[in-house]
């Protein structure tokens, strides 16, 4: 996170990672067609011939909160591709938290359990365990065949610490979901760093009202975090 007193400014950074082709991507480009105009900047992607990312996107969401601070959302995606291993750990560098974006079909359960201790080795590689790290796992392409049951994955969840959600990032199921759940978690932890409540009068659940209605979602927050499979939905607070 960075903190510009005398702009009165916020920047947070979130970095949706994961395999190849698993929707990091396609998850960046929903957020960016959802939200309210005059909320996102432009959705910048480098791509290879293959249409795959190359290095990042960049997708800049900003609000403003209450006590009239600029808080502004820096969403990232690292390269899935095994070789771009030395962009990834740059890209997660500074992360306050991090959306692993898993695939969802049975054929992939291996690339996705790699790409995770890839994230745990680069988070290692910056002096950050996975343990200290906001991360909420999205188990996307839910409407492919041979997919893993919500069964299995609430199964998963139990076990873990890291919220699961279900998506379908093509059409935008889910995503939005998502991006709140990172949201409150990384929220939790600068809360808990810098007392963001104290020195600019930020709201933590009124910061996500926010950003959940600039995103187009209809519903409450509650019921949106409690879109995850399993685990205990948190009360959203300052």
């Amino acid at each position: 996170m960075q903190i510009d007193f005398s702009a009165r400014e916020i920047t947070v950074k979130l970095v949706y990672y994961g395999p190849a082709l698993s929707g990091k991507t396609t998850n960046l480009q929903a957020l960016h067609a959802a939200a309210q105009e005059g909320t996102a900047g432009r959705l910048l992607t480098l791509e290879t011939r293959d249409d795959r990312t190359l290095f990042f996107d960049l997708l800049p969401l900003t609000f403003r909160s209450r006590g009239d601070v600029s808080i502004r959302f820096k969403v990232f995606t690292v390269p899935g591709q095994v070789i771009h291993s030395s962009t990834r750990r740059l890209v997660v560098q500074g992360a306050d938290g991090v959306v692993f974006v898993a695939d969802s079909q049975v054929d992939e359960t291996q690339n996705n359990g790699a790409s995770f201790m890839d994230l745990k080795s680069n988070l290692k590689a910056h002096g950050v365990a996975l343990k200290e790290m906001p991360v909420v796992i999205q188990f996307n392409k839910r409407d492919l065949p041979n997919v893993r049951t919500r069964e299995e994955l609430a199964e998963l969840a139990s076990r873990g610490k890291e919220p699961v959600y279900l998506a379908v990032a093509t059409k935008g199921e889910g995503v939005v979901e998502t991006f709140l759940g990172i949201l409150e978690l990384s929220w939790r932890r600068l809360e808990s760093e810098h007392q963001l409540s104290k020195k600019f009068g930020i709201d933590g659940r009124q910061l996500l009202l926010d950003v959940s209605a600039r995103l187009g979602r209809k519903g409450g927050l509650d019921e949106a975090l409690a879109a995850r499979v399993g685990g205990k939905v948190p009360k959203v607070g300052g």
